[in-house]
């Protein structure tokens, strides 16, 4: 079939934009709009809801929405709100919680709240002439001419921190940057950054043109290149731990206390110094802690390229949790760099978000970044509690099996042989495969 583009999609209806897509893509198969319409929302009000939220919507797109319970955090008892689709991860969270629930659970610390954004230019002048200009001009300049746009934040307790001028003309030729840092208090405060910082280059601009000690030439230099939020937030961060002395450590595997500690943190180390390792380590730390984002409406990109971009801050990429073994006493933690929030954007939108939040507690910024760190946590300990154990596909296995069984078309008689069949061995792909063969033959 050869393709024609298609002007003014987005003012299509959206009947329209899928009788299209069957025209032209799908071979007008009308079976593809039952699909896209059975995951429509009864309530017609809330469909349209789900359908601004985003641009050329046709559906809605379902993720399982799970609980991890039994989460004792600073000594509060929460049940974790969970979107996902990959097996095992709703289930390692709730068993690693069950672990340390009678253990003294998980403790947290927030670190600092600090938050980032750059107005990025280029300007051929002296540094040290831009500098005396900054300190003894414009710095005030910048926080006056934002007064208007920062005063509710103010209210709140939050607003701008500080602002440096940052020569960067050793990496980049002319490259200067105006850095801010934030404290948005329970928002993640991105549109708040981001006029803040418009608003920087425009007086910036002004300023740089009316004041008499720069050339014309230094004048007709000046470029805004850029005025936008940083998702990486190192001094944005908290930290989750747990500990035991360890003839508490108790393991259902089979092995000793005193050997699990000792497999557990040469694990941990192996993530620290091996970056092929320490990916897949974090890989799995961000399946619990990205659930947990997805599940309270906030950005789960800007949460994974903080904590990837965090954890190769020395160089080299490393594992972002850590593990010590002194005087009998095992101790597991995570420094997390992430930035959330309680307020703002789905948060007052979304039902399943106002849900999540209700279940937690609407808990304030500081509280929902230690629960996630804490859901991070978690999926680590469960992950390499069974990697040095058991295996991970021993459990991850069992999660998955009725993922197969769905593809295989297994009824709800040959999923309870399955259950009952792999009750002491390890799933794989091909045995269950053999087995059906088998029982339907």
């Amino acid at each position: 079939m050869n393709h024609r583009p298609v002007d003014g999609f987005s003012k299509l209806s959206k009947q329209r934009k899928i009788d299209w897509l069957i025209s032209e893509y799908l071979y007008e198969d009308r079976s593809y709009e039952q699909i896209l319409q059975q995951y429509w929302n009864n309530d017609p009000d809330l469909q349209k809801l789900h359908e601004e939220f985003s641009e050329n919507t046709i559906s809605n797109f379902y993720m399982p929405y799970g609980i991890a319970p039994n989460f004792l955090i600073d000594g509060r008892l929460l049940a974790l709100p969970m979107a996902v689709e990959e097996s095992s991860v709703v289930a390692a969270a709730s068993k690693s919680a069950k672990f340390w629930l009678h253990k003294g659970g998980f403790k947290t610390t927030i670190i600092n709240t600090k938050k980032l954004g750059h107005t990025h230019f280029i300007m051929e002048v002296e540094p040290h002439k831009l500098q005396h200009f900054f300190n003894f001009k414009l710095k005030q300049k910048l926080f006056d001419a934002t007064q208007e746009i920062t005063a509710n934040m103010r209210k709140r307790g939050g607003g701008i921190l500080n602002i440096r001028l940052i020569d960067k003309t050793a990496e980049m030729p002319h490259y200067f940057q105006l850095k801010a840092s934030f404290d948005t208090v329970d928002s993640m405060g991105a549109n708040f950054i981001n006029s803040v910082l418009e608003q920087f280059g425009k007086t910036l601009k002004e300023e740089v043109n009316n004041d008499e000690d720069f050339t014309t030439q230094e004048k007709d230099s000046l470029q805004i290149v850029m005025n936008i939020l940083s998702n990486y937030t190192p001094d944005c961060i908290v930290r989750a731990e747990v500990s035991c002395k360890i003839e508490e450590l108790n393991d259902d595997s089979g092995i000793s206390n005193e050997e699990f500690a000792t497999k557990f943190k040469r694990a941990v180390s192996i993530a620290e110094i091996e970056p092929f390792r320490a990916t897949t380590h974090n890989k799995g730390i961000m399946n619990g802690v990205d659930a947990v984002v997805i599940a309270t409406g906030n950005d789960f990109r800007a949460t994974e390229a903080c904590a990837h971009a965090y954890a190769a801050k020395d160089g080299q990429y490393k594992s972002l949790t850590h593990c010590t073994i002194d005087n009998g006493l095992f101790r597991f933690w995570i420094d997390l760099p992430i930035s959330v929030g309680g307020v703002g954007g789905l948060t007052n939108l979304h039902p399943l978000v106002k849900f999540s939040l209700a279940l937690l507690g609407n808990p304030s910024a500081k509280e929902l970044m230690s629960i996630l760190a804490v859901s991070g946590l978690a999926q680590n300990f469960a992950a390499l509690r069974s990697l040095v154990t058991t295996g991970i596909q021993k459990g991850h296995m069992k999660m998955h099996l009725f993922n197969i069984l769905n593809q295989m078309g297994a009824t709800e008689e040959e999923k309870q042989h399955f259950v009952t069949y792999f009750k002491d061995k390890t799933v794989t792909h091909h045995e269950v495969i053999a087995e059906l063969n088998r029982l339907r033959n």
